[in-house]
């Protein structure tokens, strides 16, 4: 897609050149703007700077003051003191763009800034950045959750297109519910597997990943093709015997993920049930099974 709107060669300074800044300002870079200064608190960010963005690093005073386009990549508990700080110590935000990348926040936590006379965007890059050498690949044909005022809906999307990603419209009101979904199926994943890793080696399994791994990416596989048609296993099958067992196992093997697995039973018995993948009698069984009621 090709909004036919292309912004003009920025001078991009990054706040936070930790792994989203130094991936985003270097994605930009690769677009044809140009970094000019970044800033960071650690080591780490200090380095990135240095090797992916190609500048030393700088007070947040002198990124703000060299840039056209003023990139915000730190921490969402730090950005509402960041962006305030930033107006009430006298930057001269007046006509930069001012981009933050979280998720969760959208163009009200920019209010000082625009209050200031910036030009406010949000532009998430749906995707997990480790600090590895290949998340700048990563970013290439992935989503960006873009939030913008209406006369700069088309530079934010032009921004994310140049980026070689995906702009998708989030409105303001539906950022934390956009982050959530998205915050749910990649951290929770990480979370299920680990602990599916962990009780597999528990019971002498060497390589759990390689046992998981193809199991798993034909449910990832089956989801995005199907929605929950793709469920598989015992609980849309009405298999309450099984599933009692593995709650009892869970409880003595590991009693922090028993109330984890019955939450997750019982929402998909629940998401099931009203597809009609589960009858009712099923369900009452399972719902012996899990000790509560589904329907609650």
């Amino acid at each position: 897609m090709d909004t036919g709107v292309h912004p003009a060669r920025l001078a991009v300074g990054v706040l936070g050149a930790g792994r989203v800044g130094s991936v985003v300002g270097a994605a930009l870079a690769r677009a044809g703007h140009r970094i000019v200064a970044a800033s960071g608190v650690s080591d780490a960010s200090r380095q990135r700077a240095a090797d992916r963005l190609g500048v030393a690093p700088s007070s947040p005073e002198d990124v703000v003051a060299r840039a056209d386009l003023v990139l915000l990549t730190v921490p969402d508990d730090v950005l509402p003191d960041l962006v305030t700080g930033l107006a009430e110590t006298g930057a001269d935000l007046r006509g930069k763009l001012v981009v933050h990348t979280s998720g969760a926040y959208g163009l009200a936590v920019l209010n000082p800034a625009t209050k200031a006379g910036a030009l406010p965007l949000a532009l998430h890059p749906v995707m997990t950045f480790t600090g590895r050498d290949d998340d700048l690949a990563r970013l290439t044909g992935i989503s960006f959750g873009v939030t913008a005022p209406d006369q700069l809906r088309m530079v934010a999307e032009a921004l994310v297109i140049e980026m070689e990603g995906e702009p998708v419209w989030i409105e303001e009101k539906d950022r934390a519910l956009y982050h959530a979904a998205l915050a749910g199926a990649a951290n929770h994943m990480v979370t299920l597997i680990a602990e599916s890793s962990d009780l597999l080696e528990k019971i002498g399994v060497r390589e759990p990943g390689r046992m998981l791994g193809p199991l798993l990416g034909a449910a990832l596989d089956n989801v995005l093709r199907l929605g929950i048609a793709g469920l598989t296993g015992p609980v849309v099958r009405g298999d309450a015997g099984t599933v009692r067992k593995h709650v009892d196992a869970l409880i003595l093997a590991a009693p922090e993920a028993a109330d984890a697995y019955v939450a997750l039973a019982r929402l998909t018995a629940d998401r099931a049930l009203a597809a009609g993948l589960l009858k009712p009698e099923a369900a009452e069984r399972l719902l012996d099974a899990l000790g509560g009621n589904i329907w609650t």
